[in-house]
């Protein structure tokens, strides 16, 4: 039974965007699987780990109704290895996916596609609201690279979303420092609060392109649901209370600095070669028209990078994890930056000069 022919980018560019959650050893062997559905001049694929499910759909004009479930990764790996302009068919056979090109034949292992899992939309209560997938990828980009990775306080593994009124908000944290950002997207939204999976905000960073193209999203019960071009991605929520972000955010920090992000970028690079492996600290040095970076190891190795700056006042010197303040001038497409220092014992505050929306605090640490 023919599924369908097609050129070899027509199936791969779908199977990318669904397979990118599919979980290489899971204990249920059909969600290392894709759901392949074939119904008259569409083609749907379907992939889940239970919490997050996404669906795509391609056109597909040869080939029979049929639905089956095949290895999601074996066959993206197939189809990549092929030649661009290869013309590709996929045949059901006997509980097998024949997968033929020019002289190249595969053979698949299948599951049944009534056995597949698929997570059911939620009909009750929820809030709808549009932003271009461009705003919604460069809230992401601002401050996913916050987020925890495997806390023990799960809710810290997502991304806070904020949607008040005409404005939505974004934050991350994992405790040692926090990034937020907001966006106004116009209407009025009641006031609604809820977590995405780390999994999730990633995988939607992937997917969303650079464009005024739209993403509705549906927030109800304990799931949210985004649809952008033939993209359907549906996400279980995380249920936990997330921290005071704003009581967290330094107010009226008195020095203030106006740093060109590259050449900073360019001077903690270097200095971070000679930081503490475990620690990774250094420590800003402030005084009048100069701000020192300064790193030193337990090998008692030492660098030290100067950058002028527009500064008169008392001197300061701080410490911070080098990599929270990498992290944030490698995922900022600015010229500047602005540095709001206090005291040792003060995080530090970044913001952008013209966007009052965003905002990065560092916790400092002792060196």
């Amino acid at each position: 039974m023919l599924l369908i022919k097609s050129k070899r980018d027509d199936l791969l560019g779908p199977l990318q965007s669904v397979s990118g959650i599919v979980e290489k050893r899971h204990t249920l062997p059909i969600l290392s699987n894709v759901l392949i559905e074939k119904s008259g001049s569409a083609l749907t694929l379907l992939a889940t780990d239970i919490e997050v499910q996404i669906r795509t759909t391609a056109p597909a004009s040869a080939g029979d109704a049929a639905a089956v479930t095949v290895g999601a990764r074996k066959l993206q790996d197939i189809l990549r290895s092929l030649p661009e302009s290869a013309e590709v068919s996929l045949t059901l056979e006997d509980k097998r996916l024949q997968v033929r090109a020019g002289k190249s034949r595969f053979n698949l292992q299948t599951l049944p596609a009534a056995d597949y899992p698929r997570m059911a939309l939620n009909e009750g209560d929820h809030i709808d609201l549009r932003l271009t997938q461009k705003q919604l990828k460069h809230l992401f980009a601002l401050v996913q690279y916050a987020m925890a990775q495997q806390d023990i306080r799960y809710y810290l593994n997502g991304l806070l979303l904020v949607v008040t009124g005409a404005e939505v908000r974004v934050v991350a944290t994992d405790g040692h420092r926090l990034a937020l950002a907001s966006e106004e997207i116009g209407g009025s939204h009641p006031r609604t609060e809820v977590i995405l999976p780390r999994k999730t905000v990633i995988e939607l960073f992937k997917l969303l392109s650079d464009t005024d193209a739209p993403v509705d999203i549906r927030i109800g019960g304990n799931q949210v649901l985004f649809r952008f071009g033939d993209i359907e991605l549906v996400s279980k929520l995380i249920d936990g209370k997330f921290p005071d972000y704003e009581r967290v955010v330094p107010q009226n920090h008195p020095k203030i600095l106006r740093l060109s992000r590259l050449p900073l970028l360019q001077s903690l690079q270097r200095a971070a070669i000679l930081t503490n492996e475990k620690f990774r600290g250094v420590r800003l040095v402030l005084a009048d028209g100069s701000l020192k970076i300064i790193s030193t190891n337990a090998e008692q190795e030492e660098a030290q990078e100067e950058l002028d700056v527009e500064f008169s006042g008392e001197p300061l010197d701080v410490g911070f994890n080098v990599n929270y303040l990498l992290d944030i001038l490698n995922n900022l497409a600015v010229d500047e930056v602005e540095c709001h220092l206090n005291d040792p014992n003060s995080s530090a505050l970044f913001t952008i000069a013209g966007n009052a929306g965003f905002k990065y605090v560092v916790m400092p640490m002792r060196i």
